[in-house]
């Protein structure tokens, strides 16, 4: 049994809104959900919604929220990258609503799982990481991933060679688009070292000492261009590799696991590693 309440707290003078789901008994244990951008509480095929309420059942207390600019809170839009205040005030807020409550898991996607990452280190209150499908993108990665995963499943799919055989395949569009992917992969990174995205989540992630889940969708190009970080790094491959890491894979589910089997098959997940 659980029960849902909503809630608004402030965040540097303007007015958030989240919905809180509470298990009975009293849960020590819970789960802020973190949201990519741009997007609301509910989440992608109302994923959060359903994500939290299985939590709740399962004994653990779940929190999703808006951030600044988003769904039902005040203030201008963000991006992942400047919503630790908001965060921080969502964790106060939680904790205010769930005084049994000892620690928590973020849990996002996309961009939302990077928020989480870039937050986690410096808030002891957090002691998991759920991270769905992680944003980690550069131009050189986006090219890799798209070069190895696209267009080697296009070479083997029967439409392509089809479209090929019937002279309905525009060859020339695709080789200049083939060649400035490999341009793009080749390419030296304009950040100084340290300055990209994958280097900050990096620093940020080895900084963090909880538990890590991360899930990754089989047919999604976000997900295969961070699990291709530790193919191309020593550094994450290591990182990954740690024991306090846990890696999941959902064969042909899409970025926002938006068939029903998939987005149970990822919320199964997360709701067995929370109670581990």
């Amino acid at each position: 049994m659980h029960e849902e309440r909503a809630l608004s707290f402030a965040c540097e003078g303007q007015q958030l809104v989240g919905i809180v789901s509470l298990p009975f008994p009293p849960a020590t244990r819970g789960v802020l959900i973190v949201v990519g951008g741009p997007q609301y509480r509910a989440g992608s095929h109302r994923q959060f919604t359903q994500l939290a309420r299985r939590l709740a059942a399962g004994g653990v207390a779940a929190m999703r929220f808006d951030y600044r600019g988003m769904g039902d809170s005040e203030g201008d839009l963000r991006s992942f990258e400047t919503v630790n205040s908001d965060l921080r005030a969502a964790l106060d807020a939680f904790f205010a609503a769930v005084p049994s409550l000892r620690e928590v898991a973020l849990c996002g996607l996309c961009d939302g799982a990077s928020a989480a990452v870039l937050y986690a280190a410096d808030d002891t209150r957090v002691r998991g990481l759920v991270l769905l499908n992680p944003w980690a993108r550069t131009e050189q990665g986006a090219a890799r991933a798209t070069l190895q995963h696209y267009y080697s499943a296009r070479l083997a799919s029967g439409d392509f060679w089809r479209k090929l055989l019937s002279g309905r395949f525009k060859a020339g569009a695709a080789l200049s688009s083939v060649l400035g992917l490999l341009r793009h992969a080749r390419s030296t990174p304009a950040q100084e070292a340290g300055d990209s995205l994958p280097d900050r989540l990096y620093g940020r992630l080895s900084a963090f000492r909880g538990g890590v889940l991360v899930v990754l969708s089989g047919a999604d190009l976000t997900a295969q261009e961070f699990a291709g970080l530790a193919q191309s790094s020593a550094l994450w491959r290591t990182l990954l590799a740690d024991s306090r890491v846990t890696r999941y894979e959902l064969p042909g589910a899409d970025h926002t696991f938006s068939q029903r089997a998939w987005q149970d098959e990822a919320i199964a997940r997360i709701c067995e590693w929370m109670r581990a």
